[in-house]
């Protein structure tokens, strides 16, 4: 291996002497651990440019006084048990703990440096009422691995820079050919931009679109991933109530001057309601009247368990007035850093751009075997299993809600997703019932945070898609155990 030393040949202390002190540092300061291998005395010494006698005169000093251990036919190493001295040898200062306080943060980076992009650790939980995440354990995965082997044999360009920092076309197309079958979207490969996820999309679009001062209408309550990306670039929020028909568009007349907003139609987030068609229309013609932009969020419109499948807003938008973002993360899995941009026309050039300075390109391994995935069926095939599933599992959290909690609990949203929201009649705090479930292994996630103006409280946002049965209903009587003492 490599091995970090810095020494200088002008100077007055031999050089033997510099490497001893410079790994007797390391041993002490903990960078060089017990039982830590070193190189060889020959790759040492070809790695500094020096004598290997040199090198090997300092192994031995160190060897001498115990700093060093070698092991027949192994190797060097630090020993396990240093010198007694070296137990009172107080540690070195570590270089993060300097602060160097003529660094000044940019407006991005001080919109960032707000208590509201504070992300808290997700906790060990036994059951865990998380949303977004898929059931893992259900995904074909010797069959993703195959296909990544695939192309691993044959085309060794997946280990190159892309040409396209579109994407790869095949993909794009494959794509594009998907969306007019499942979703009604009007589009062409020529479109769609491959990106890292759909949170790289809204933060695409925020640097894109949105100036500081700008008025950037969301959903209330809303997606905090969206309303963070929009406030880094210093844009001010305006809050349009939802309710069970979705967005009340109507509430966007008493201002003239929305730049853009965002909307998740299909499964709102995290209420569950779906966008009616008459506010669908309405909403477009506000759009092509005002001249704003709508970004349309369609994060898990793939999961819907009763009617017909409603159609996206894109596909019904005649001004170009539609951003709509899609990801493979809710239907695959999230590790799977790939999502979509579906652009109007004349933005498509912009955003190529912009993705290439933000990252190059994506994996283009990945690219090659979602483009087989779709195109041989395995999407689709897979799609379908996955709502059959998640449906079942759907109606067992809410059997069970309605079973523990009665009239005390209502259920609210359309049947679709992979979350559902309900409100609970109960006069303790969220953050008391949050962490008392904790206490019993249970995590779930209170709506407050979601909120820009001050929320009703008492409602909570289950997942539900990764949890089997068994965990579901134990879910749930735990949550009961904590709201009603049961």
């Amino acid at each position: 291996m490599d091995f970090a030393i810095l020494i200088d040949s002008q100077a007055d202390i031999p050089l033997h002497r510099q490497v001893y002190e410079e790994i007797r540092l390391q041993i002490l300061s903990g960078r060089l651990t017990p039982g830590q291998r070193l190189p060889s005395t020959r790759s040492l010494a070809q790695s500094l440019g020096i004598s290997r006698a040199t090198v090997t005169q300092s192994y031995e000093q160190l060897l001498s006084e115990g700093y060093l251990e070698t092991i027949l036919g192994s190797g060097t190493f630090v020993c396990d048990r240093l010198p007694d001295d070296l137990l009172n040898t107080a540690p070195i200062e570590s270089i993060s703990s300097a602060t160097n306080s003529s660094i000044t943060l940019s407006a991005y980076g001080k919109n960032l440096n707000n208590k509201a992009f504070l992300r808290l650790p997700e906790l060990e939980l036994q059951i865990n009422f998380t949303y977004g995440r898929p059931a893992f354990d259900k995904f074909p995965i010797d069959l993703w691995r195959k296909l990544l082997s695939r192309h691993c044999r044959s085309h060794p360009s997946v280990l190159d820079y892309a040409n396209d920092s579109m994407g790869y076309q095949p993909l794009r197309q494959a794509i594009a050919s998907y969306l007019s079958r499942s979703r009604a979207v009007k589009c062409t490969s020529e479109q769609i931009i491959i990106i890292g996820g759909s949170q790289q999309g809204l933060d695409l679009i925020a640097r894109l679109l949105i100036d500081k001062g700008d008025l950037i209408a969301v959903e209330e309550p809303g997606y905090l991933g969206a309303q963070r990306a929009f406030l880094s670039q210093g844009a001010c929020l305006f809050p349009i109530s939802v309710d069970k028909s979705g967005l009340e568009v109507t509430n966007l007349t008493t201002t003239s001057n929305i730049k853009l907003i965002y909307i998740t139609p299909s499964h709102q987030f995290p209420t569950g309601a779906v966008l009616s068609l008459e506010r669908r229309l309405k909403l477009l013609n506000w759009a092509q009247q005002s001249g704003a932009i709508i970004i349309e969020d369609d994060y898990d419109s793939e999961y819907r368990y009763s009617g017909h499948p409603i159609p996206a807003l894109q596909g019904l938008d005649r001004g170009n007035s539609v951003i709509y973002i899609g990801t493979f993360s809710k239907v695959l899995f999230p590790a799977l850093r790939l999502g979509y941009l579906v652009l109007p026309d004349n933005l498509v050039h912009i955003f190529t751009r912009a993705k290439w300075l933000t990252d190059r390109q994506c994996s283009l391994l990945e690219q090659h075997a979602l483009t087989d995935f779709i195109g041989e069926g395995h999407l689709e095939r897979h799609i379908r299993q996955m709502r059959s599933l998640y449906d079942q599992r759907r109606q067992i959290l809410v059997q069970s809600l309605i079973s523990q909690f009665g009239d005390r609990v209502q259920i609210l949203g359309d049947n679709a997703g992979m979350h559902l929201m309900v409100k609970i009649d109960t006069d303790m705090s969220d953050e008391v019932i949050v962490q008392n479930a904790a206490q019993l292994g249970l995590g779930i996630s209170a709506a407050h945070p979601y909120y820009l103006n001050n929320s009703p409280g008492s409602e909570f946002v289950l997942g539900y898609a990764e949890l089997n049965e068994q965990q579901i209903q134990e879910g749930v009587r735990r949550l009961a155990q904590v709201i009603l003492g049961a």
